[in-house]
């Protein structure tokens, strides 16, 4: 006899309202996804200096390393984007952990230089770059109606945390027992999340039988609203099956490339990623140790930073679905720039007040701009918003490729970083321009080209 559907309603009767939507579990694992992908982006800054000390590398050859892995951080992210619509937010996510892993793990044998481009690199910059901010908003995207901006930046958050989770244990490490525990433990911290994804990462509301948050009792009038596979799916409405996802990543970025807009994001997000990842997430610990600040001491500052981090990104989702996104990134990138400007003057063999200032106002600001870049991709391009955001995030890599590899050069041709922080300041205040010059109505959905 066939068991009774629990989810089906006598007639006349109200249907039991859900405690907790699924959308918030999802969000859950998702956060936990994101700090598990998170350890290597704490790891270069604590672990160059004990890898040049072990084998003699310059800092242009560990820079080149950490430049690789940026790269392919931010082109991977398009694509990956458009795999998660084909193939599945879940599986995607699993193997991105996994190789995020194993680069880790295989660290620990490297012994010539080429052995850790291929590490920190390859392998690991597929993987973090199959995780990175895109997967926020595409997780924000598919099941959010209302409150994107909030989540985006609770997700974003989750890299900061990573960093927080992950920072001091690996300095601590990294001195004893040395560099190859700390590269276990980034291992571990990936792989460790795995299990969570395949269990409650899901795909889609439709796996689970329920509408997005928010959406519950509408019914989708746009693209923006309707289910993912009915966007971007294997499989259109009228059966028609959707192009790769390749091929899906470069005709969104066709698209996208006739638009104003989509060239302003891209200016200004990769000014973003050369003045964190690129320059105070790889060089900030070096350079403090030029000072004679402890490597444990300074890498206890970039933790402070992933705390405020937290908070300042929560808050900034919070201001993005209720401000303008425009201005909200222009203020956030002059602050950034008078950050930088001051840290020469700030840098020394202990921590002083002001530094701790730095510190606080930096990390509130560290990647506050994502939730309104996020926001507009998703308000000018609709479906399409959460692949061209993964393009504007692959010009954040890129700039912070750039940003790293030309910092580590700076400082062995001239024995310190100071031109690094003022050019990296000069180009903040370049991007508060053109973030305050994006088109009045970015905010609402400008009329994309559509090929024949």
């Amino acid at each position: 006899m066939t068991a009774p559907n629990p989810t089906k309603l006598s007639a006349g009767k109200t249907p039991r309202k859900r405690r907790l939507h699924p959308a918030w579990m999802v969000a859950a694992v998702a956060f936990l996804a994101l700090v598990g992908a998170a350890g290597f982006r704490a790891a270069p800054g604590v672990l160059m200096v004990p890898l040049q000390q072990e084998f003699g590398w310059s800092t242009t050859v560990l820079s080149l390393a950490v430049s690789i892995n940026l790269v392919l951080f931010g082109l991977t992210a398009p694509f990956a984007a458009a795999l998660m619509e084909r193939f599945g937010i879940r599986t995607v996510t699993s193997i991105a952990l996994c190789l995020i892993g194993l680069g880790s793990a295989l660290t620990v044998f490297v012994n010539q230089s080429w052995q850790i481009l291929l590490t920190w690199g390859v392998l690991i910059g597929l993987g973090t770059g199959s995780m990175a901010l895109v997967f926020a908003a595409t997780i924000a995207n598919t099941w959010f109606s209302k409150n994107r901006g909030l989540v985006i930046g609770i997700l974003t958050a989750g890299s900061a945390a990573g960093q927080l989770v992950f920072l001091p244990f690996i300095a601590v490490l990294a001195q004893s027992p040395g560099w190859r525990g700390a590269s276990l433990l980034i291992a571990a911290g990936a792989l460790a999340v795995v299990p969570l994804v395949l269990r409650w990462l899901k795909n889609s509301p439709a796996d689970v039988g329920v509408r997005p948050y928010g959406a519950e009792e509408e019914q989708p009038t746009t693209a923006e609203a309707a289910p993912v596979a009915d966007v971007a799916g294997v499989e259109g409405t009228e059966g028609a099956k959707t192009p790769n996802a390749a091929v899906r990543a470069l005709q969104v970025l066709k698209r996208a490339s006739k638009v104003r807009t989509f060239w302003a994001l891209v200016a200004g997000f990769a000014i973003c990623g050369a003045t964190t990842n690129g320059l105070i997430g790889t060089h900030f610990i070096p350079s403090a140790h030029d000072h004679g600040m402890p490597e444990t001491t300074a890498a206890g500052l970039l933790a402070v930073v992933g705390i405020f981090d937290i908070v300042g990104t929560i808050a900034s989702g919070w201001l993005t679905d209720r401000f303008n996104p425009k201005v909200l990134l222009a203020v956030y990138y002059q602050f950034r720039g008078v950050g930088l400007l001051v840290l020469p003057v700030l840098l020394g063999s202990t921590v002083q007040p002001s530094m701790i200032l730095f510190v606080v106002v930096y990390g509130l600001d560290w990647v506050a701009t994502v939730p309104p870049t996020a926001a507009i991709c998703r308000k000018v391009f609709g479906a399409d918003g959460s692949v061209v955001f993964g393009w504007v995030f692959a010009a954040h890599q890129l700039g912070a490729a750039a940003a790293a590899l030309l910092a580590g050069y700076i400082r062995d041709t001239t024995g310190h970083y100071t031109y690094a922080w003022i050019g990296a300041a000069a180009m903040c205040t370049v991007a508060a321009v053109i973030s305050a010059t994006i088109r009045k109505d970015a905010g609402k959905k400008e009329p994309v080209p559509v090929d024949a």
